[in-house]
Parts: structure tokens; C-alpha cells; sequence
């Protein structure tokens, strides 16, 4: 309603269609002076605009706003008319939007409704319906700025789009949510066609179909890498500290030291780069007692399971950053590569361009229920995951706590019943004496043997346990990649079936989500194999630890046992 505007598009008229008499009303304008003493002045031709055509109405979708030209015969109030006219209008279009829903049809045919943002005009465009060129190439012929529907398309000029300007023009929308992981991750710029890049051979990565279903093609060259003596270091004249952790790789034999920061680098760099693969957590941070001798010996065993779940995954053990890391002795090449990882281009959206899959189309109904059975899965693993680990560390802590207490107390006891007998000199009551003496020795022992077992047979366990809860924190951003395709597929049908879209683009966009289903599904697969097999030769260590243990009490109390014999 307010605002200034180019004086040469302004015309004051005498004689307006309220009467000669009657008074001028106040400007509401600084650059129009209001009634009360002012003379305009005499009737002149109406300016135009530079290049020859007329001014187009107020465009809906701008900021920009031309006031339009002041017909004859209006006066200031003609203007002010005019000016609420648009202010409506513009209100009228701003509740249409607002209200979503309210008329998805006629909103989908000039916009899309998950497009948040349009793209840039043509710059140097000619005006419809002038011939000169000027500042108005951002405007079509019905006064609205060209905008893009999609990705890549502009919309069809003028009030009423045919159905092949449709067709040409819509494409599947973009998401509201750009904060999402499917936004985040490039998945949905791949799947809108947007990822470009060149991919070099040894880039590429295959998945293949095995007897269960898609999965990672095997590493030809399968290794394993060994972490052990972490040392304290220091640097700076000894004013910083840290510890340093020897790795060597089974094929090179090459021995590498490795700070925990080294680790976390390496680990935010795969997380980057693999967005539908599980990267295993490496061991969290800690602020005080990193020095301490128990700290220092749990990260290392939480070190060495990441590091074995690098090494048995077909892509991660692969990978450029990862063999960077592993094989690197040199301070120079090291920056050098470092710096290479962190500008690596195939990441996010271009990643999936490196996968390679085999042509059989998928069947989306079989993959959704296979993905929503796989959710159902981890959500149960997850719970009882949970569980597990929150009994085994309150076992762990009644075996080096309560368990040793009691042994010791049941010990103790037995010396003292041992010391008592002891006040009766008979000579034929001494061995009896000493026997029972040496049983609550045999407890006390036994209750040692109960402190220390945790560290053989729980502990393992737990460590395995909180590695697959870092895996099944991931699952839930890769199954929502591939929902988020999955979601994108059923739009493009749906363009398909109101003749919005051509059926080749529906196509594409299918290509793409198979793409993103057969990794998905890859990635689904190796975790039950390295599932099955950490946990069956957990559970066989834990067993055979715990036999081992209780032969262990069972040789102490058959020792104790034998002290009677000679009584």
C-alpha cells in the first residue's frame, strides 16, 4: 500500500470522475503532494516504459513490484483503487498457497507442491508481447516470472498450459524437509537426475545377485589388520600427550602408528562418503583418564573390533581413504592424501553413480516388504540388544563385586571354625583342622576367579554388543534413503497416470531407485552374514570360557576336597 515507484510512471489528471468541485483527496504517497493549495499541472502524453510495450501486471511470484499506470480520468483515487485491487489479488494467491490442500490440481499444474524454491529467469529472455529488450526478461506474457517445476524444466508461459506443456515441464518434486536424511545424503538429487560426475573404473562398485538376493561383490584380495602396544607419545617438548596404536596389515606387513583422532578423521570421511552403507562406530571420546591402563586396554579391544568389521566389509576394506590410512608412513603423503579425501566428489549425490548393478529390474513390492521386515528386525535387535547388555554388565559387577565378597565371607568363616578347633590340643584333630583351614582358602580363591572372569567371557560380549548397537543406529538413515526413493517411484506414477509426466522420465527416476534398493539390500545382507558369524564365535568363546571357568572352581574344591582324605 506504500512505497515509492518511478515518477515518470505517474500521471496527475485534472477533472477526475468524481467531479470538478470536488476536493482532492490527501496523498498518501511522499513523491505526491496531497490537497490543500496544490495546482497540478497540465494534461501531458502518458510516458511508456523503455522498449516499446506495455508494462505486464504485478507478478504473483515476485518481490518486485511495478505500480501500474494511472488511467485517465482516475486521479490519485484511481491509483489507490488499482493499488487495492492488486493488494487482494495478491492476498487472493498468498491463501491459495497457504491453504495446500484446498486445490492440489490446480496447484500441481503450474507448481509443484514440494518445490520450496524456483529457479533463476533466463537472463536477456525476450518479453512476450514486446520487441525491444529491456530489464522485463524476467516476465512471460501473462506477467508471471518463468519458474522451474522439478529439476531442470521451466514452466509453460501463459494462464492455461496444455497437457504436453505439462508433460514437458513437471517433473517429481523436491522435499519440503531439506534437512532430512534423504535430502542430506544426495539421495534425492540422484534420484531427480541431478548427480553428474566422471567415474574412473576403480571407483566403481558392484553388486552382484547371490542365492539370498543382491550383495556386495566379494574383495578378491580379503586382509586383516592387527592393533597392538599402544604408547604413550608426547610432542611439543612434552607439553601434549597421547597414545599411539600400532597397526599392521596382513598384506602389506607394513607397520603404521595411529592416534585415536587418525580414527575419528578416517571414520567421518566413510560416514561422508557411504551414506547407504553401515560404517561401524569407532570407541567414544573421553575427556579425563585417557591415560589411565583399563581405559587404554577398552579402547584397544573396541578398536580391534572396528577394525575387523573395516576389514570384512566387501567396500569399506576397498576403498581409497580407508587403504590411505592403513599403508601411509610418510608426514608429506599423508597431508597429501588427506587433503584428497576431504575434496573427494563422489560423495553424496555422486556416490550412487559409482554403484553398479545388475540389469534385472527389481520388484519395488518384494523390496519394500523385505526393507519393512528388516526395520521390524533391527527395532527388535535393538530392544533386546539393549537388554542383553544392561544384564551382562550388571552380572559383570555382581561377579567382581558380590560374588567375590561372598566367596570371601564363606572363606573367612571357615578359618575361623578352623582357629576355634585349633583350641583343642588333641593331636588326631589337626589334620582336620588344617583341611578346613585350607577350604576357606579354596573360597577366597574361588571368589578371585569370580572378580577376574568378566574380562574373559562378559566383557567380549558386551564390547560386540555396543558395535552392533552403533550398527543399528545407522540402519534407520539407510532405510530412510531408500524409502524416500521409494516414495519419489509412486509420484512419478502418479504424474504418469495424470498425464503430467512422460512415461521415459517415470522410467528414469525407477532406474535410480533400483539402484539405491539393490545397495540397500547389499547392505542388508552383508549385515546377517557378519552378524551370524560374530555371534556364533562370540557365544562359542563365551561358552568355553565359562567351562573353562568352572573347571577352574570345580579343581579348587576337588583340592580342598583331598585334604580330608587323610584325616
Amino acid at each position: 500500500e506504500r512505497g515509492l515507484f518511478p515518477a515518470s510512471y505517474v500521471q496527475i489528471l485534472r477533472g477526475g470522475g468524481g467531479g470538478g468541485d470536488a476536493e482532492p483527496p490527501a496523498s498518501r504517497y511522499a513523491n505526491v503532494p496531497g490537497g490543500g493549495g496544490y495546482d497540478p499541472p497540465a494534461p501531458q502524453a502518458q510516458p511508456q516504459p523503455p522498449g516499446g510495450f506495455a508494462l505486464p501486471p504485478l507478478p504473483v511470484a515476485s518481490t518486485f513490484c511495478p505500480s501500474p499506470l494511472v488511467q485517465p480520468g482516475g486521479g490519485l483515487g484511481g491509483l489507490q483503487h488499482q493499488l487495492q485491487l492488486q493488494q487482494q489479488q495478491q492476498q487472493h494467491q498468498q491463501q491459495q498457497q497457504a491453504s495446500g490442500s484446498g486445490d492440489d490440481d490446480d496447484w500441481d499444474d503450474d507448481w509443484d507442491d514440494n518445490s520450496t524454491v524456483a529457479d533463476e529467469p533466463l537472463a536477456g529472455a525476450a518479453m512476450a508481447g514486446g520487441g525491444g529488450g529491456g530489464g522485463y526478461s524476467d516476465f512471460d506474457g501473462t506477467g508471471r516470472y518463468k519458474v522451474s517445476v522439478g529439476s531442470g524444466g521451466r514452466a509453460a508461459s501463459g494462464s492455461v498450459s496444455s497437457a504436453a506443456s505439462a508433460k514437458s515441464t513437471a517433473t517429481v518434486g523436491r522435499n519440503l524437509n531439506r534437512f532430512s536424511t534423504f535430502v542430506k545424503s544426495g539421495g534425492e538429487a540422484f534420484i531427480l537426475g541431478e548427480a553428474a560426475g566422471f567415474v574412473k573404473d576403480g571407483d566403481k562398485i558392484c553388486v552382484v545377485l547371490g542365492p539370498h538376493g543382491p550383495e556386495w561383490q566379494e574383495n578378491p584380495y580379503p586382509f586383516s589388520c592387527s592393533i597392538d602396544e599402544p604408547t604413550k607419545q608426547t610432542k611439543f617438548k612434552g607439553i601434549k600427550s597421547y597414545i599411539s596404536y600400532r597397526l599392521v596389515p596382513s598384506h602389506t606387513q607394513s607397520q603404521v602408528n595411529r592416534r585415536y583422532k587418525h580414527f575419528d578423521w578416517l571414520y567421518g570421511r566413510l560416514v561422508e562418503k557411504f551414506p547407504v552403507i553401515s560404517v561401524p562406530h569407532i570407541p567414544e571420546k573421553q575427556a579425563t583418564g585417557r591415560f589411565e591402563e583399563d581405559f587404554i586396554s577398552k579402547r584397544k579391544k573396541g578398536l580391534i573390533l572396528w577394525m575387523n568389521h573395516m576389514t570384512s566389509h566387501p567396500v569399506l576394506a576397498r576403498c581409497d581413504v580407508f587403504q590411505h590410512f592403513l599403508t601411509c608412513n610418510d608426514d608429506k603423503a599423508w597431508k597429501q592424501g588427506k587433503r584428497k579425501a576431504e575434496k573427494d566428489e563422489m560423495v553424496g549425490a555422486n556416490f550412487f553413480l559409482t554403484l553398479s548393478t545388475p540389469p534385472t529390474p527389481l520388484d519395488l513390492q518384494e523390496v519394500e516388504s523385505r526393507v519393512d521386515g528388516f526395520k521390524a528386525f533391527t527395532k527388535r535387535m535393538d530392544e533386546s540388544v539393549f537388554q542383553l547388555s544392561h544384564t551382562a554388565n550388571e552380572f559383570a559387577r555382581k561377579q567382581v563385586v558380590g560374588f567375590k565378597k561372598e566367596y570371601q565371607k564363606v572363606g573367612t568363616s571357615f578359618r575361623l571354625l578352623s582357629q576355634a578347633f585349633e583350641m583343642d590340643q588333641q593331636t588326631f584333630s589337626i589334620g582336620l583342622n588344617r583341611a578346613i583351614a585350607f577350604t576357606g582358602d579354596a573360597y577366597d580363591a574361588i571368589g578371585e576367579l569370580f572378580a577376574e572372569q568378566p574380562k574373559q567371557d562378559i566383557d567380549p560380549i558386551v564390547d560386540l554388543l555396543g558395535l552392533y548397537q552403533g550398527h543399528l543406529t545407522n540402519f534407520p538413515d539407510i532405510i530412510h534413503v531408500q524409502k524416500g526413493a521409494l516414495t519419489k517411484v509412486k509420484e512419478s506414477n502418479r504424474h504418469v497416470e495424470e498425464g503430467k509426466m512422460e512415461l521415459h522420465q517415470a522410467d528414469g527416476v525407477r532406474d535410480r531407485c533400483d539402484t539405491i534398493s539393490f545397495a540397500t539390500l547389499a547392505e542388508i545382507h552383508h549385515f546377517h552374514t557378519i552378524r551370524v558369524s560374530d555371534f556364533k564365535t562370540q557365544m562359542q568363546h563365551f561358552l568355553k570360557q565359562q567351562i573353562h571357568f568352572y573347571q577352574k572352581v570345580t579343581q579348587k574344591l576337588e583340592e580342598a576336597l583331598q585334604k580330608y582324605d587323610g584325616v
